[in-house]
């Protein structure tokens, strides 16, 4: 049997298909998740969701910078979105955002999506320290980040506004050895 740099125990990363349109219109409802991961939009139709969504999956992705459906392994069923950013190849940095709907927090999948995504960034594709920002907030997510061996680096004051407050951002980082040395 063929194994896949994609694919955990729980979770496999893959490109967005057409039938995603639904779930993730449904994700788009979960206003703390969306405000978790970035910022709250007002609402799309079922026509703009499918309609961007069909688009997406005949998009190319980069090589380096590029969005991905976290999906359960068993079922395929989307759970989330995880995507590269902020690509820095003279100075072999990145950054990277992820978004879980709500009802499949506290399961591992996160964690296990940024895993996979950060082994391909660095064994794959060279990089050599992965960013995320975490929105002070985001306690789970902050929790997270650091049993994952991430490194709180600096912090933003009052530099994301959301549902009326002004809140920090905080810096992670992780670098190619420190990931070598846990996950390897």
């Amino acid at each position: 049997m063929t194994s896949s740099a994609w694919v955990g125990e729980g979770v496999r990363l893959r490109a967005r298909e057409p039938e995603d349109w639904e779930k993730s219109l449904i994700f788009e409802e979960d206003s703390d998740a969306v405000r978790s991961g970035w910022r709250l939009h007002p609402p799309r139709s079922a026509a703009q969701a499918k309609k961007a969504m069909a688009e997406q999956a005949e998009e190319q992705l980069d090589l380096d910078e590029f969005s991905l459906v976290i999906a359960t392994k068993a079922e395929n069923e989307l759970v989330g979105f995880i995507n590269t950013h902020e690509i820095e190849r003279v100075h072999g940095t990145f950054a990277y955002g992820i978004s879980v709907g709500t009802p499949h927090h506290h399961k591992g999948y996160a964690s296990e999506a940024i895993v996979l995504l950060l082994r391909y960034m660095f064994f794959e594709r060279r990089f050599q320290k992965a960013e995320a920002w975490v929105y002070s907030y985001n306690e789970a997510s902050l929790a997270m980040h650091r049993r994952l061996g991430f490194v709180e680096e600096g912090r933003r004051r009052r530099s994301h506004y959301a549902n009326g407050r002004y809140h920090d951002e905080i810096l992670f980082g992780m670098t190619t050895e420190e990931y070598a040395e846990r996950y390897a």
